[in-house]
């Protein structure tokens, strides 16, 4: 009777896993399903962020099956109003979405289903085809001994012929301190081909660092969200933890969010946020004013800028540029001196960009059309005839060139057009400041850069991408001031940023990679304790590849833990003394069972 019973949940489950995938292959469900009411199946592809990519390095559709998340009524999500439904791409737990992780002896039952229903001599099963289904992972709430926390199973197959299933099993335990808890490589090696009457082993390790937390400026440790971080591979591993030889392949990871007041070019980012702010308002008719970048009214500054102007016999600017050069040089003198070979603002304002320094600082409407009133009505008369970069073609530039011949258009200032003046002269500005420091830099050509200023999309479109280029000299810089990094490192850096955000919008939390050589950033990690550090026991080739893998990291490995599982995620220390890097551990043993 029991055996009737597992061969009806199996082919229940088959039907289900089959209908599923059939779905997936036009479009991934977007709510899951429910099996057996305590079981819900998600299925995931390439889209979503897969929650055992540590620990599994398939890229194809994966089944996640976790516990059923139930409404106040107590009855299943999917019976639940479809507002509160999980979707696919919310796999990972909510906190107050309660616990969502199966028993572990509940997760072998439905890992048996699934095997049962992968298996070809099943012949009783209803079933009209066998179809090879993705590979199937289980959430486990580690109240096992081991303290399980995933299974998973994986077909065998020759062409479309399925020969066997390879078994996972996921454990975690700590954090801890106490390394008496790490195992011994040569243990681990043996322990592997007992499991797997091997006589040859290969080691392979992986380590990885975070960068940020070990670089200073002026032994000030930056701290914000931004993240970079080394991913180090190698073979041959003589012992746990060992520090990467220097023969290793590594990438570097950058995450950069921008905005950190300690960033050498954060000037340049209030003055960004200022012309986000203008775009806003174009765009609603409602400004949210910033915080002024200067303590004097801009119509003060303003006002005095042109009374200077009028002062002079030629109506240039060049004494103005050198004053505003000294000014540079003084607001850049609190940066340290080697970031000022880096970034720093141009010497050759005109005068509209000089406009715009005075300007940036407008903290009302009506402020803002004071000052262009004072500007309209100096030009108008005649009493300046400032000097403009060519290829200029905002509205204020036309008028300075029509007051070069005597006679300017009349310009309404109503409405949007003040703030679409300023924006266009900002826009101007802070282009020709990027585009200086990629080419100062010999990091790109102006060909290469004419996406990025192109004047030939509307001004939002415009802004969106001065942003781009700001979060990629933020990038630049950072990896200068930080890990010194020189023009050979940078321009590969600079290409793949600009390649990504060609084709992409705008997205800091996007993680740069850039192949390096491992001695460039030794002084980074070698005396600095990985985040991650783990050794993969191989033997086998092919399909009859198995592997074990050990794992130290200081987060948590798992999403679906808590600190509610006994004997998991304990706070413990060793002698007292909280100082020690605390590690959580993780063992994956993987088995075989083949069908023919």
């Amino acid at each position: 009777m029991a055996a009737e019973r597992r061969r009806q949940a199996a082919g229940e489950l088959g039907r289900c896993l089959l209908r599923i995938y059939e779905e997936g292959r036009e479009s991934i469900p977007e709510r899951p399903s429910v099996f057996e009411t305590d079981v819900e199946i998600c299925l995931i592809d390439g889209s979503c962020k897969s929650p055992i990519e540590r620990f599994w390095n398939g890229n194809n559709m994966i089944y996640i099956l976790q516990k059923t998340r139930r409404n106040e009524e107590g009855d299943p999500m999917e019976d639940s109003n479809p507002d509160d439904a999980v979707y696919a791409s919310e796999l990972l737990p909510r906190e107050s979405s309660g616990p969502v992780a199966l028993s572990v002896r509940r997760a072998k039952q439905l890992i048996s289903l699934y095997a049962m229903v992968q298996n070809p001599n099943m012949t009783h099963l209803e079933k009209s085809e066998l179809v090879v289904l993705p590979p199937l992972w289980i959430r486990c709430d580690g109240s096992d001994p081991e303290h399980t926390c995933w299974l998973g199973a994986e077909p065998l197959k020759a062409g479309n012929k399925i020969t066997g299933i390879t078994f996972y099993m996921v454990t975690c335990d700590g954090p801890t301190a106490d390394k008496t808890c790490f195992a011994k490589l040569e243990e681990l090696k043996k322990e592997h081909k007992m499991k797997h009457h091997s006589s040859v082993v290969t080691t392979k390790a992986f380590a990885q660092y975070e960068l940020i937390g070990a670089a200073a400026i002026e032994d000030t440790i930056v701290e914000s969200e931004s993240n970079m971080y080394l991913d180090i591979t190698w073979n041959t591993v003589d012992k746990v933890l060992e520090i990467p030889p220097l023969i290793s392949a590594a990438t570097l990871n950058i995450a950069l969010e921008s905005g950190d007041p300690r960033s050498p070019v954060y000037q340049l980012y209030r003055e960004l946020q200022f012309l986000l702010a203008l775009a806003e308002g174009l765009k609603t008719g409602v400004t949210e004013w910033p915080e002024p970048l200067e303590s004097e009214s801009a119509v003060e500054l303003v006002r005095e800028f042109l009374t200077d102007l009028k002062k002079r016999l030629d109506g240039y600017c060049i004494s103005g540029n050198n004053n505003e050069a000294e000014k540079i040089k003084c607001d850049t003198a609190a940066v340290d001196r080697s970031i000022k070979s880096i970034f720093s603002e141009r010497g050759d304002l005109d005068f509209a960009e000089q406009l715009w320094c005075k300007m940036r600082s407008v903290s009302s409407y009506q402020e803002l059309v004071e000052c262009f009133t004072l500007i309209l009505k100096s030009l108008e008369n005649g009493e300046i005839q400032p000097w403009i970069h060519q290829g200029s073609s905002s509205l204020l530039s036309k008028l300075i060139q029509q007051s070069y011949h005597g006679k300017i258009e009349v310009v309404s200032l109503s409405g949007i057009t003040p703030i679409q003046m300023l924006l266009e002269v900002g826009l101007d500005k802070m282009k020709k400041d990027y585009v200086s420091f990629f080419i100062g830099q010999e990091l790109a050509t102006l060909t290469y850069l004419d996406y990025f200023i192109s004047t030939s999309v509307d001004l939002q479109e415009q802004v969106h991408r001065v942003q781009k280029l700001h979060h990629m000299l933020e990038i630049m810089v950072n990896c200068t001031v930080l890990l010194q990094f020189k023009h050979e490192n940078l321009l590969p850096l600079t290409q793949i940023c600009m390649k990504y955000y060609k084709e992409n919008a705008l997205n800091e939390k996007h993680v740069f990679q850039l192949p390096i050589r491992l001695a460039l950033v030794k002084k980074f990690y070698q005396n600095d304790h990985p985040e991650i550090w783990k050794v993969d026991v191989s033997s086998g080739h092919g399909p009859k590849e198995v592997k074990t893998t050990w794992q130290v990291s200081t987060n948590p490995p798992v999403e679906h833990m808590t600190a509610n599982n006994t004997g998991l995620f304990s706070d413990s220390t060793v002698n007292g003394s909280s100082e020690e890097r605390m590690y959580f551990i993780t063992v994956t043993k993987c088995s075989q069972v083949h069908f023919t």
